[in-house]
């Protein structure tokens, strides 16, 4: 199962903040190569924790009001959160290891 995409704010609060599972988010947008060039990891990271956390993509140009309320200033910024709470943050490219590596304290 691929990365889903936030399409709205209320889908972000319903889906994201009162999930029972933990939530890994990837804002990113279309123009920007270091997203592009995690996007795989981020698709296989969905396939492989399926069932114990959920994996979200998130576009700044469609969705910059999401962007601004979680400061990010720069992408991608990978945000990780676990009962509706911010709990890790990373910003920049980075290997599939250390995406995992953000999740794994809270699966």
């Amino acid at each position: 199962m691929p990365a889903k995409n936030v399409t709205s704010e209320s889908q972000f609060e319903s889906e994201i903040l009162g999930s029972s599972l933990p939530v890994l988010v990837d804002f990113w947008a279309q123009w920007c190569p270091p997203c592009r060039a995690i996007a795989p990891s981020i698709s296989e990271l969905a396939e492989e924790y399926a069932g114990k956390a959920e994996v979200y993509k998130l576009d700044v140009d469609q969705l910059g009001d999401l962007a601004t309320k979680y400061s990010v200033m720069s992408i991608p910024t990978l945000l990780v959160f676990k009962n509706g709470e911010l709990v890790e943050r990373s910003v920049g490219g980075m290997e599939k290891a250390r995406i995992a590596a953000l999740l794994d304290p809270h699966v």
